[in-house]
């Protein structure tokens, strides 16, 4: 099991052909460094396709995903975002992960 404390969004787009070393340093360009156990995300232009990086401490790791229909709900605003784990699991899914948890509570004032 990799441990993950923290999961960073990049809105730009990656070429999906980019390798370990590649998305390390897209990495580090957009986030500043690779925190151990800090997972890193970055899709296509298309969003169908998007890579995880994960420095768990020792090494580095990098896992792809495809939708075989349909685009992730990738936002296009040239940020970093941070995402809870319940917003990673929608967005892997291919569900808006933007209303789950805090982003989706709405409160009477």
């Amino acid at each position: 099991m990799i441990r993950i404390d923290a999961v960073w969004l990049a809105t730009e787009p990656l070429d999906m052909r980019s390798g370990t070393e590649s998305a390390l340093a897209r990495v580090v360009k957009v986030f500043g460094e690779a925190r151990p156990h800090h997972a890193y995300l970055f899709a296509n232009r298309r969003a169908n396709r998007m890579k995880l990086l994960v420095h768990d401490g020792i090494g580095v790791w990098l896992a792809a995903r495809r939708l075989n229909s349909g685009r992730f709900v990738w936002p296009r605003d040239g940020s970093t975002l941070s995402l809870t784990h319940s917003q990673l699991n929608a967005l892997v899914l291919g569900l808006p992960w933007q209303r789950v948890g805090e982003a989706g509570v709405i409160k009477v004032v």
